[in-house]
């Protein structure tokens, strides 16, 4: 794809010894087949493949452990492995190594009902964790569009369109059981919903992307099903419009569960993909939970501010199949995005700014977006300041890719100078990596990595990953 080489990019010597211990241990566990190392080597992101040197499926932390304790004795890198949905490279093995597939730990371990939580294995999706729930009376509200594992969504402090209700992962995961770079296991957190014990291991992990452990067992929160559900949409004249009602709604304290925007270009391709006929226009998404008078009290407050912002034909879908039909056409926006070109990569931002700032980052944007030859549709969960723009390139032609890089960048810089953030759920990976210090500083940057040596001082775990191992 001529995409720019990865940083840390030198692959490390892979001992047949290993391969031969880890055979001797997992027998048809272990797979270093092309098929499947570039199954694991590639996800999302616009970088091209990198594989590792083998596979292997682990079914409990004790696998893992031993996994882990067979890597550290011969020095190789270990990249933990979920469903595959990264869109920052996150996934690649840059210094290649073994892909540890945590698919195969899917079970949930407890369901606490009276206590609200549940704990997991990692490889468990949200969908099936829901289903599983689904007898409860409670459910898992984090829902990132792809069906992630909970393990790469902790992993990745993953968030998505229920996030302005119930906010994101860092609020959610109340404890886990991970295996550090020596083959310790370490267990943080626990199900008490508040604790001033010690430094606040659960929250370093949620977030480390695979570089400072493999995430074995998680606990999270549960929330009771809301008794009455409504979605609706509305369809705007321009994009201020639309984000300036998304505000006022937010900070008049109406509690919206989710409230998601797409631009014209995002609703053509909806359309075109799942047989919708909305109209072509800034559109806003909203959906309701409550008791059903606190639902329709919401819903006609909502109502108001659109219709006073130049809001028009707000649509309902109270029964379940419209609204599945409804947010399964938004979830789909990526994939239907890029067939807006076909054969085409998406380079996706994610950037977050504060509420307030947010009509403005997203009108320069626009502006940005509109001088470009690239087609770039925008969609975002608008509800906590967080957009995407999917810059759709021609994986063959070098001259596409860094018009999307200088547009990407162009983003992420306005975005930090409105005191946001350069990613609001996708996680750093690779691609973020430059941005991290102009973020954060870099005193900041250096504390990270002085955690990353402390706890991995070999940069065995998803090395090359989030910033460089070095100064």
């Amino acid at each position: 794809m001529n995409h720019p080489a990865p940083p840390a990019a030198v692959r490390r010597p892979f001992p047949a010894e290993l391969l031969a211990e880890l055979t001797a241990s997992f027998g048809e566990r272990v797979s270093t087949s092309e098929a499947v190392r570039s199954h694991h080597g590639r996800d999302e992101s616009p970088f091209d493949p990198q594989l590792p040197d083998a596979v292997v499926f682990a079914h409990s932390t004790d696998d893992v452990q031993a996994i882990v304790k067979l890597c550290a004795r011969y020095g190789v890198p270990i990249i933990p492995y979920g469903n595959g949905s990264s869109l920052e490279g996150h996934l690649l093995a840059v210094q290649g190594g073994v892909s540890i597939d945590l698919s195969e730990m899917n079970r949930v371990l407890s369901i606490n009902a009276e206590d609200l939580t549940v704990t997991v294995e990692p490889g468990i999706s949200r969908k099936a964790l829901n289903e599983a729930l689904r007898d409860t009376g409670l459910f898992f509200p984090i829902d990132p569009g792809a069906d992630a594992s909970i393990g790469g969504m902790s992993a990745t402090r993953a968030s998505g369109t229920n996030a302005v209700r119930y906010g994101t992962m860092r609020e959610n995961v109340l404890g886990l059981t991970a295996v550090l770079a020596d083959g310790r296991i370490i267990k943080t957190g626990s199900r008490a919903r508040k604790s001033s014990a010690g430094y606040d291991l659960t929250r370093l992990f949620v977030g480390s992307e695979g570089t400072l452990g493999v995430i074995t067992e998680i606990t999270v929160r549960l929330y009771p099903q809301p008794e009455a559900v409504s979605a609706a949409i509305c369809t705007f004249h321009s994009m201020a419009e639309a984000v300036r009602a998304v505000i006022e709604t937010i900070q008049i304290g109406v509690p919206v569960a989710r409230v998601e925007f797409i631009d014209s270009l995002a609703v053509r391709a909806i359309n075109r993909h799942s047989n919708l006929t909305l109209r072509e226009a800034p559109t806003l998404f909203f959906e309701f939970h409550g008791t059903p008078a606190g639902v329709e009290e919401q819903a006609g407050l909502v109502q108001e501010i659109a219709a006073q912002n130049g809001g028009e034909g707000f649509e309902w879908a109270t029964r379940p199949e419209d609204r599945s039909r409804l947010w399964n056409a938004r979830h789909s926006a990526y994939f239907a995005m890029l067939q807006l070109k076909p054969g085409c990569r998406a380079v996706t931002t994610d950037v977050c700014v504060p509420i307030s700032r947010l009509a403005e980052c997203v009108i320069e944007t626009e502006q940005d977006l509109k001088a470009s030859p690239l087609p770039c549709p925008i969609v975002g969960h608008v509800g906590d300041g967080n957009f995407h723009v999917a810059m759709l390139i021609d994986p063959d032609k070098p001259e596409e890719l860094a018009e999307a890089e200088r547009l990407n960048r162009r983003i992420v810089e306005r975005a930090l100078a409105m005191d946001g953030t350069c990613t609001g759920e996708h996680g750093v990976g690779l691609h973020k990596m430059g941005f991290l210090v102009a973020e954060h500083g870099a005193d900041t940057v250096d504390t990270m990595r002085a955690i990353k040596h402390a706890l991995d001082p070999q940069n065995l775990m998803n090395p090359g990953k989030i910033f460089s191992w070095g100064a």
